[in-house]
């Protein structure tokens, strides 16, 4: 499962913990702005934004975990297993397959005005990448600086929802997750004060008592509401080495250690890796599980005019930088 977060300081940061119990061998991947997107049922783009963010790259093509495209538009896609419904092609639309999803709109979009006037005429098709690679049961976050969208294809239809919180987990659907933040609307980053009974002489024994009752475990409508209280309620400074440390602090209230979500067979789901992209500047940063040192890749030192695709791989071992 994942969370991912839309977050502004000065800049405007974007970026997801992706949670699983294996991994792809996923890299940093840049997309020129020349780089041919052929679409399965929707053409061939030839030339558009280019791209950065975390890819499997198979048969020469990125497939997108998250990105953002050079006019700062973010997008990622998390797990919605259960939920995601994707349909039958549908004359007159956009036929545009799951995992075409992201550079379909990163490509063509600078704002998420731009990205609902393109999801208005698409239809997100039951198309594969191949036969060994089937749809992932997905929905979506869209963000620019200025507000957040969250995309659902589900049995009723493509449903695109305004997201105030900057914030997605998995299931439920978002506005059942939206919904459920009444429970907590009491909580506060202030000491609570005594509405029990007048009759007792309650004390706050502890610091943070304000926010009792927020969830703490690992199921993701729990990590909706932890991490939305903990992104609302963040204070950071607006300098780069400021706000990317925040974001990773709130990546980080609900990451998931290995050994407590167990998958059967061994296996445990963990945070593969955190991502935090500076959308303004096309910097891409993330940590990985057994990497916690923050490593960068900055869009803007590239060719982006170029057509071939650029790739890192992921730093996994740890870095430690010792004192003595």
């Amino acid at each position: 499962m994942c969370t991912a977060v839309s977050y502004r300081t000065k800049d405007h940061y974007f970026g997801r913990n992706l949670d699983l119990e294996y991994s792809y061998r996923e890299t940093v991947t840049i997309t020129p702005r020349n780089y041919p997107f052929t679409f399965r049922k929707a053409g061939k783009l030839e030339n558009h934004y280019a791209m950065i963010g975390m890819a499997f790259v198979e048969e020469d093509y990125p497939l997108y975990y998250d990105a953002v495209n050079e006019k700062g538009l973010g997008m990622a896609g998390l797990n919605f297993p259960r939920n995601a419904d994707y349909k039958p092609e549908k004359e007159g639309f956009d036929n545009i397959g799951s995992f075409e999803f992201i550079p379909w709109i990163l490509a063509q979009c600078a704002t998420t005005a731009e990205a609902e006037r393109l999801l208005a005429r698409m239809n997100l098709a039951d198309i594969p990448f191949s036969e060994k690679l089937p749809p992932s049961p997905l929905h979506w976050i869209i963000s620019d600086r200025e507000r957040s969208l969250t995309v659902e294809s589900v049995k009723e239809g493509l449903k695109v929802y305004e997201n105030p919180v900057g914030v997605l987990t998995n299931n439920p659907p978002f506005p059942v997750q939206l919904f459920g933040l009444n429970n907590y609307m009491s909580l506060s980053t202030e000491p609570p004060q005594n509405q029990f009974s007048d009759k007792l002489e309650l004390d706050a024994y502890s610091r943070g008592m304000g926010a009792m009752g927020l969830p703490g475990d690992l199921s993701s409508a729990s990590r909706f509401v932890k991490c939305a209280f903990t992104k609302l309620n963040s204070k950071a400074g607006e300098s780069e080495s400021e706000s990317i440390s925040q974001f990773f602090h709130i990546l980080g209230s609900v990451e998931q250690q290995r050994g407590c979500v167990h998958m059967g067979e061994g296996k445990y789901e963990i945070t593969i890796y955190s991502s935090c992209c500076n959308t303004d500047k096309g910097i891409y940063y993330y940590t990985t599980y057994e990497n916690s040192q923050i490593t960068g890749i900055d869009m803007r030192r590239e060719d982006l005019d170029g057509s071939g695709l650029l790739t890192w791989p992921l730093r996994e071992g740890q870095r430690i930088f010792m004192e003595n």
